[in-house]
C-alpha cells in the first residue's frame, strides 16, 4: 500500500504536487541521478566558456583572453618546440603556439556545435511535424524525399555539396544543419506527432477552428520539447566531428583559421613522428569534448524520457498536509 493510500481520507486536507521549474528540476536530477552526465555537462560548459573567452576582442579588449598568443602569431625561432614553460603544449612547424590555436579552435567548434543542431532541430521538427500532422499524400511525398536523401552516404553528400559551394564556416554550418535536419531525425518527430495528434486536446483545437500551424506550435511543440532538447545535446558532438572530418579532408574551414580537424591534417601528419604533440593534444581535446557531449546527451535522454513523467517521486515530490479530525 502506498503512502497516500495508507492515510484515511478524512485526515487528508490537501495533497499538492511540489514541483520545481522545469530547467531547475532537470539540473537537480542530472546532478543527483547521473554523475557521469554531470561530468559531461561540466566538460561542455568548460568548452563553451573557453570558446567565448578565447579573446575579448568582441568586447573591445583584443589583447585580453585565455589564449596566450594570437592563433596565427609565429615564433620562427621556436618551430617544432616541445611543450615548455613558454609554450605549454609546444609549437607547430610554423612556430605557432598550439595551446592558443586549440583555444581559438574551440570557438570554431562552439559555433558549429551550437548552430548546426539548432538548424537541424528546427528543420527536423518542421518537416516531421508537418508530415505527421497532415498525413496522407503530404506524408508520403515528404517521407519519400527523406528516403532519397538518406540513401546517399553522408560523407559523399557533404563532400559533393562543399565542392560546389566552397569551404568556409558559414557554408559548413548551413550544410551540416540542413543535411542533419532532413535525415532520420525527422522520423522521430513524425512518430511523436502521429501519437500526439490523436489526443483529445488536439481534436478540441480542431473543433474550435484552430489552424494547423497553431496546433503545431501551441499543442504539439510543448509535448516534443524533451525530444528537441535531447536531440540538440546529442547532435552537438556529431556536428563537431563532421566539421572536423570536412576540415581534415580540406573541405571545411580554410587555413589559417584554426579548426581542430584542420590541425590534425596537413602538416600535423607530415611532422607526426618528429613532433607528435602537433596531433596528440588536438586529438585528445576533440575526444574529450565529444565524449562529454555524448554522455550529457545520454543522461538528458534518460531524465527527459516521457515514460518517466507523472510519477510521484520522479519529477516532483508529493506534499501531504494533514490535521487531526475532530469527532
Amino acid at each position: 500500500m502506498s503512502e497516500i493510500e495508507s492515510i484515511p481520507v478524512a485526515a487528508i486536507t490537501q495533497i499538492e504536487r511540489k514541483e520545481r521549474p522545469f530547467l531547475l528540476e532537470v539540473l537537480v536530477r542530472l546532478v543527483k541521478e547521473k554523475p557521469l552526465g554531470t561530468f559531461g555537462g561540466i566538460i561542455v560548459l568548460v568548452f563553451l566558456l573557453v570558446g567565448i573567452f578565447a579573446d575579448l576582442g568582441w568586447l573591445g579588449f583584443p589583447d585580453v583572453g585565455l589564449a596566450p598568443y594570437g592563433y596565427n602569431e609565429q615564433f620562427l625561432a621556436d618551430r617544432l618546440s616541445p611543450p615548455s614553460g613558454k609554450f605549454i603544449l609546444g609549437t607547430d612547424n610554423l612556430g605557432r603556439d598550439l595551446l592558443s590555436r586549440i583555444i581559438y579552435g574551440a570557438r570554431i567548434s562552439m559555433y558549429v556545435g551550437l548552430a548546426v543542431p539548432a538548424i537541424g532541430g528546427f528543420l527536423s521538427f518542421l518537416i516531421g511535424g508537418i508530415s505527421g500532422l497532415f498525413g496522407g499524400k503530404v506524408d508520403m511525398i515528404i517521407q519519400r524525399f527523406v528516403d532519397t536523401v538518406m540513401c546517399f552516404p553522408p560523407i559523399l553528400l557533404m563532400l559533393t555539396v562543399t565542392a560546389v559551394i566552397g569551404p568556409g564556416l558559414i557554408q559548413v554550418i548551413l550544410l551540416l544543419g540542413i543535411l542533419g535536419g532532413i535525415g532520420g531525425s525527422t522520423r522521430v518527430f513524425r512518430s511523436a506527432v502521429i501519437a500526439i495528434k490523436e489526443n483529445v486536446y488536439v481534436e478540441a483545437a480542431r473543433a474550435i477552428g484552430a489552424s494547423n500551424m497553431k496546433i503545431l506550435t501551441r499543442h504539439i511543440l510543448p509535448n516534443v520539447m524533451a525530444l528537441i532538447i535531447v536531440g540538440f545535446s546529442m547532435a552537438m558532438g556529431g556536428a563537431i566531428l563532421a566539421e572536423a572530418t570536412l576540415s581534415f579532408l580540406g573541405f571545411g574551414i580554410p587555413p589559417p583559421t584554426p579548426s581542430w580537424g584542420g590541425m590534425l591534417s596537413g602538416q600535423a601528419r607530415t611532422y607526426m613522428v618528429q613532433a607528435p604533440w602537433m596531433a596528440l593534444w588536438v586529438g585528445l581535446v576533440l575526444t574529450i569534448v565529444v565524449y562529454g557531449m555524448n554522455v550529457l546527451g545520454d543522461a538528458l535522454r534518460d531524465i527527459l524520457d516521457p515514460r518517466l513523467r507523472g510519477g510521484l517521486g520522479r519529477y516532483g515530490k508529493v506534499k501531504i498536509k494533514m490535521k487531526k479530525v475532530k469527532r
